[in-house]
């Protein structure tokens, strides 16, 4: 027998030598066969073994000792399912209705939300609040987490019930939010809001939107469909969910085949500009928006004389139902729903608060000795003659007095006494481009920007990141 060799080799090698010895010359053809064929060296061998049926079979027998039943429950609650499930709370929320939206089947965690201080006074019947819970796989409550940012200060709520040996338990606490940004475009089909509800852009960006775009475009009458938008926006996160919309950062608006580009930009402190408290190597000015040429968005007078919202968006000119005839000619016409703000479009002095035949409650600004602007058919009225006015300062409110059967608003801009299209004297109006001083590091950050706005034009409807 060979050392080392199981029975069945030995019984295998013997068999090749008798084979050989009768046979020697097919033997050394078959060798030289293995050598040139390779892989088919294997099929040739294995037609040599002996048969499986003879060779030798031995059972073995060995006790195995099966766990109890207590480590086999604990086995599979370890593999037990987990459920996650996210809402938005509701005005109409109860402790009921709630959990039955998020897919949970449980009384005795229904009667502690119920009666629980710390989830009526935060939760329940509380509008717009993430809400996540963890259940078993038999839809019983384990975690239910809530979040939520009441005030602008860069710190959330969380409130967390959870399930314990003797029962639920409730905490709130208040942490820091973290700050990230994102990303997002869309194409305009029927109005500004319903773009960025596909592109899943917050209701605030898409104001200051507006409002940044404010001095070049009117966003109530100048939308085009076709128009184009990208916009690079913070967000403020608690525990990785999105719960506030923070500042634009960069924004680029493509309307009428004209494109506009903005950046968010801080300009660096003077020396006399920095306290005894701050150091003048981080010391920053107010920001405001800037072309990525250097020149300010802001400009002496705004296009329109409402903030544009989801309210006063979808309103267009108005036939004068009165006169037959339509009023742009002398003015601008914006419907908009009764109580709806009207501001001033830039700084001046009232000149006239009251009424007027036709305008009924009527406001006018004088804003120099040329410019005058008029707001007409006001519900209410909230400066007087004589008043100091800022640009974006509340005039009074929307209304149908005078010669007007609905509610909307009548804008005229003067110079000299004759009638001017606001649009065009917004466009034409003087803005302030950034310091020289501060000009190195503002080419900096605009090309940065421009990075980013050409990643953000290609970021599709609804995958905003």
């Amino acid at each position: 027998m060979f050392n080392g060799l199981p029975q069945a080799a030995e019984s295998f090698l013997n068999s090749a030598a008798a084979l050989a010895s009768r046979h020697p010359r097919r033997i050394t053809a078959l060798v030289s066969a293995l050598l040139l064929g390779g892989t088919g060296a294997t099929f040739a061998v294995a037609n040599l073994a002996p048969d499986a049926a003879d060779l030798p079979v031995h059972t073995i027998v060995e006790n195995i000792a099966s766990l109890p039943v207590s480590a086999q429950m604990e086995a599979l609650e370890a593999n037990t399912q987990r459920l996650y499930r996210s809402e938005v709370t509701r005005s109409t929320d109860t402790a009921d209705n709630l959990l039955k939206r998020l897919g949970i089947f449980d009384a005795q965690a229904a009667a502690f939300l119920r009666a629980d201080p710390l989830v009526q006074q935060t939760l329940l019947g509380r509008v717009g609040r993430n809400v996540t819970v963890e259940a078993s796989e038999r839809n019983a409550l384990l975690n239910l987490s809530a979040r939520w940012s009441p005030e602008d200060d860069g710190m959330f709520k969380r409130l967390t019930v959870q399930k314990t040996a003797s029962g639920f338990v409730s905490r709130l606490e208040t942490l820091p939010m973290a700050a990230s940004s994102r990303m997002a475009s869309g194409v305009i089909a029927s109005s500004l809001f319903a773009s960025t509800d596909e592109a899943r852009v917050p209701d605030a960006i898409a104001i200051q939107l507006a409002e940044i775009f404010s001095g070049d475009i009117d966003f109530h009458r100048a939308l085009r469909k076709g128009d184009r938008f990208s916009v690079v926006y913070e967000t403020l996160e608690g525990d990785g969910e999105p719960l506030r919309a923070g500042r634009v950062l960069s924004a680029e608006f493509v309307n009428a085949g004209k494109t506009y580009q903005a950046m968010w930009f801080q300009e660096p402190a003077t020396a006399t500009e920095v306290t005894a408290s701050t150091s003048a190597t981080h010391s920053l000015t107010k920001g405001g928006y800037y072309t990525l040429a250097g020149q300010s968005l802001r400009r002496t007078y705004l296009t329109s004389p409402l903030e544009f919202s989801r309210v006063t968006s979808g309103f267009s000119m108005r036939f004068h139902p009165i006169l037959k005839t339509w009023r742009a000619h002398t003015g601008v016409d914006y419907g908009a729903s009764t109580g709806t703000p009207v501001r001033s479009v830039a700084d001046g002095i009232v000149d006239f608060a009251g009424v007027q035949n036709g305008y009924g409650n009527v406001v006018m600004v004088k804003h120099n000795s040329s410019d005058t602007t008029l707001y007409a058919h006001l519900s209410r009225i909230n400066v007087k003659r004589g008043d100091r006015i800022s640009q974006g300062q509340n005039l009074g409110a929307v209304g149908s007095t005078g010669y007007a059967t609905g509610p909307h608003l009548h804008f005229e801009f003067r110079i000299n006494g004759v009638f001017r299209d606001p649009l065009t004297i917004a466009r034409q109006s003087e803005t302030v481009p950034v310091a020289a001083s501060a000009k190195p590091v503002f080419d900096k950050a605009a090309a940065q920007v421009k990075a980013q706005l050409t990643a953000a034009a290609y970021m599709l409807p609804g995958n905003a990141q």
